[in-house]
């Protein structure tokens, strides 16, 4: 079966061209996505935001988990019956603490090698591989954090609000620590779409990676 994952350097809304080629990779006739977020205050008023994109394409009905108020038992059944999955984005070291490594993180992962589409923001895009580096500019301690992702790509390693939090330096150290993996740091409002875990389309602003030892945007080349 094919995997397909997404991940978003920041929070919603998703890409254009991305989200139809979500909603294509759904399948089912009522299709229904289930979006991981962290419950806090405001949190239902955000949901619209991530759901928009999708609404031109096809009709989809949304389940929101609220973590870590929602019973596991449920969040589980809520993903089971998914046809898709959001992680959002926030606190990314409260979303490692609350999916990686939970009964939450293996049904992700069944879903993922079943064929269901993944969508990572941000947070959810820094969890998703098997290495999360997480930025200072990104935890209370205000150093870099390793953190063990969910494993969907193993070989990947990413920096999300590249351009906008000035993540050069970050970049460059996570190629330092990760020299056998593929590094991108991901602009706000931009899409990296792997399939098979290999990277096949992009889509929005930056996306950074080494060449020659230099920082350079790749997203030229999928215009």
């Amino acid at each position: 079966m094919e995997k397909h994952i997404f991940l978003v350097g920041g929070g919603p809304p998703f890409t254009p061209k991305m989200a139809k080629s979500f909603v294509g990779l759904l399948g089912f006739n009522k299709p229904r996505v289930a979006i991981l977020c962290l419950d806090r205050e405001g949190w239902q008023d955000y949901m619209p935001i991530y759901m928009e994109a999708f609404k031109q394409y096809k009709k989809v009905a949304f389940d929101f988990i609220p973590l870590p108020t929602t019973p596991i038992s449920e969040a589980l059944v809520t993903l089971q019956l998914s046809s898709g999955i959001i992680i959002g984005g926030g606190d990314t070291s409260l979303y490692a603490d609350y999916i990686v490594e939970t009964p939450i993180a293996d049904v992700i992962k069944e879903k993922y090698e079943a064929s269901t589409p993944i969508i990572g923001f941000s947070a959810g895009a820094l969890i998703s591989p098997t290495d999360c580096f997480i930025s200072a500019r990104d935890n209370v301690l205000k150093l870099p954090v390793y953190r063990d992702g969910l494993g969907l790509l193993k070989d990947v390693v990413i920096a999300v609000h590249y351009s906008e939090w000035d993540e050069e330096e970050h970049l460059k150290e996570i190629i330092e620590r990760f020299p056998k993996h593929k590094h991108y740091g991901i602009d706000e409002q931009t899409c990296l779409y792997f399939r098979n875990e290999q990277l096949v389309d992009m889509e929005g602003r930056g996306v950074f990676t080494a060449e020659d030892g230099e920082l350079v945007n790749i997203n030229r080349s999928f215009v």
